[in-house]
This record gives C-alpha cells, structure tokens and sequence, in this order.
C-alpha cells in the first residue's frame, strides 16, 4: 500500500514539473512574440521628430512623430515613452507658438520672411524600440526610461532641414560652430541666414535654448540650429557646448 501512495506522489510530482515546464515554454513564447528591438547603429546619431499630436499610453500623456535613423531611413507612427515625454510636449508647443507669432514676417537682418521652425531630441547610439497595437494601429514605442539621459539632447532647426542635420551628425569631418554677434551669415539673403538670426530670436522670446550654432559639413556647406537646454546630455555636447567660433571666409 506504501508504495502505491509513493507512486502517485511520483506521478503527481512528474505532472506538477511537466506543467510548470510548460507554463515556462508558454511565458518564454509568448514574450519572444513582442521583442524589444534595437534600431540604428552603436555609434550613430538617430532623431525623434514629434508632430504635436499626443496618445494615451501607460496612464500618461506620450508625445508621437518620427524616427529617423542613422542611415536616413525613417519609422513612422512612433511614440516617445519614458523620460523627458512631458518636457518634449513642452518644447515643440513653445515652438509652434513662436511659429504662429513669427513665420511670415520679415527678418530685419536680410529682409527676408521667417520661416517654420522644428525641434527634434537626439540620441546616440541605438534606440530601444517596442512594436505595440492601440485601437487596431500599430505604434513603435521608444522606451526612452532604457536610454541613457547623457545619450539624450534636444536641437531645433528649419522644419526642412531636421533630415539633413541627421546625416550631418553622422557624416564624418561635421563639426559645430558658433556664430559671432557681427556674423556675415545673419546677412545672407537665403533660408540660412534667415534660420540663424531666427535661432537667435526664438531664444530672445524665452525658447528653453540657445540659438546661434551652425553645423559644418566637409563640403562647408553650414546648416544653423539651436540646442534646447533642458535636454542636454553631455553624450551631445560637441552640439551642444560649442567653442569653435565660425568664420565664414574660411
């Protein structure tokens, strides 16, 4: 009799371990099913462009727009989670404002119309991605709580030109620069100039940032932006604390 009570201590034994085994199987499963993925390179500069529209995600109020990576491609409907999500909202509202205030009127300095302005946060290296379903639509979820805040900065530049500072950070030879007060370039009758004095007077009317910096491209080509001061890793700094002073002769 002994044994048979043994025995079914066995058995249960067995089918507890075979349940739990599979229990695993099915949690191990179900989590390789929705991966985080890592997208852009190690040692490449990717951007997060919002578009002013928000979603519900997690309890709070997540900014949406753009991934565009290191190589130009770009990820549509994403969403930034985590850290810096209410600071980001903040940022672009300032900018849209500043927007509506001046886009269309005349820059004293060249004369010519002020034109819509964009601001793009910038992380270096690869960004933590997580592919999610809300209401039917897919969204891709930077999980910005798994990047480091140093690897982390905010810029601001003509709308049409976000793209093109991404391939610059990437491009090897850019460097940054700063414009003096007297600059030449303020004066030059094109976007660019318009751009850089606007940098200026968009900090002038209490934008979180400081204008006057100017991307160098080895071709020389110069592309002005801005860098937002409350998101500012040092990770970005050599876009962000620049010494080198811009002389447009050279």
């Amino acid at each position: 009799m002994g044994v048979v009570v043994a025995l079914k201590y066995v058995i249960i034994g067995i089918v507890v371990v075979v349940a739990a085994a599979a229990a695993l199987v099915l949690i191990l499963h179900t989590a390789h099913q929705v991966p985080v993925q890592y997208v852009g390179s190690p040692s490449g500069y990717e951007a997060f462009v919002p578009n002013g529209q928000t979603i519900n995600y997690n309890g709070h109020t997540d900014p949406t727009g753009t991934l565009i990576l290191n190589n130009g491609n770009t990820i549509h409907d994403v969403v930034w989670d985590g850290q810096y999500a209410n600071t980001i909202i903040q940022n672009h509202n300032q900018i849209v404002q500043l927007n509506n205030q001046f886009v269309g009127q005349t820059d004293p300095v060249n004369n010519q119309p002020y034109v819509p302005l964009q601001d793009f946060y910038v992380i270096k290296g690869q960004v933590p991605v997580e592919q999610i379903t809300i209401n039917g639509q897919t969204y891709y979820v930077i999980l910005a709580g798994s990047i480091n805040p140093r690897d982390i900065a905010g810029f601001y530049t003509y709308d049409k030109w976000v793209p093109n500072v991404v391939v610059a950070m990437n491009t090897q030879g850019t460097y940054a620069a700063v414009l003096p007060g007297n600059s030449p370039v303020f004066q030059w009758t094109n976007t660019t100039g318009t751009v850089a004095y606007q940098t200026i007077k968009y900090e002038q009317y209490g934008l979180n940032g400081a204008g006057r910096h100017v991307l160098v491209l080895p071709n020389e080509t110069i592309i002005p932006y801005g860098a937002f001061d409350n998101i500012a890793g040092p990770s970005l700094n050599n876009y962000i604390v620049v010494q080198q002073v811009y002389n447009s002769s050279s």
